[in-house]
Formats: structure tokens, sequence, C-alpha cells
């Protein structure tokens, strides 16, 4: 299983990480697990704040199971929580990821998280086109986490 990581280089323009991906895929290696780092972070019972993660990609049983869920049946809304539950492989320390987990992230992780789950799950990769405001130059950026602000 070959992990998308925090550390590796981000393509300096659209152009290049495109070509990333296509190069990924003439290699035949695919990644399947996303490392990422919530906005604010989990805080399990102890008070400890677990931020750093990984999700894997979703295959057509996990995006299926939960629309037989009770709880998804009675509000749609729920299935976000469910599928998340499903994908999310590690949250800090944390290896058991449940429900009671994803329900407990504050709404920015829970976003964050949706977000992360729809670029790896649509586009493949964590990295998004960019325009600069100031002098227009095009590239990309790792979207995965990293700290405010950067």
């Amino acid at each position: 299983m070959r992990r998308g990581s925090l550390a590796e280089t981000i393509p300096a323009s659209v152009e290049e990480a495109a070509a990333a991906t296509e190069t990924e895929a003439k290699t035949d290696q695919l990644i399947t697990e996303f490392s990422f780092v919530l906005p604010r972070g989990y805080v399990d019972g102890t008070g400890t704040v677990h931020r750093e993660g990984t999700m894997r990609l979703a295959t057509a049983r996990d995006e299926l199971i939960p629309l037989r869920d009770d709880r998804v049946r009675e509000n749609s809304a729920y299935l976000t929580v469910v599928l998340l539950a499903r994908v999310i492989t590690r949250i800090g320390t944390i290896t058991d990821i449940h429900t009671g987990i994803v329900e407990n992230l504050f709404a920015a992780d829970l976003a964050f998280l949706q977000d992360l789950y729809r670029r790896v799950n649509t586009e493949g990769h964590t990295r998004a086109a960019v325009t600069c405001p100031s002098c227009s130059q095009r590239f990309a950026v790792d979207v995965s986490g990293g700290r405010l602000g950067e």
C-alpha cells in the first residue's frame, strides 16, 4: 500500500501536478492511503488532542453499506458520519475509528474531512490548483493539512 505524505514535494505548477498524476498512472502505483492534519483536532476522553491521521480510498462497498444503516435512513445527513468512520484509518494514536469519534469532531474538522474525502475519491490526490491573487501565477498546493495559515 503506497501512502501520500505531507512531506512529499508539492508540484510547482498545475502542469507538474497533472504530470505527477500521469506518471503515477503509468507506473501502476496507486496511492490508496492519504495522510492529513486536522485543523482543530479530535479531543479524546483524557483531553489529548489528536490531529494527524490517515484516510484510505473508499470502495463501492464503503458507499453502499451506510445506505442500509437505520441512522442514515432516519437522517440522510448522518451518511457523512458513517462513511467517514469507514474510511478513516487513524486519528492520532486512535486506530479504532467509529461513528462516535466522527460525531465528536469539531465542525471545522468534519468539513475538512468531507472535502478531503471528495478530493481523494474523485480526483485521486490531495492537490488543488490555485492562482496567486497578487501575481496571477498558477500553482498547486497540497490541501491535506499542515499548520493553520500555511
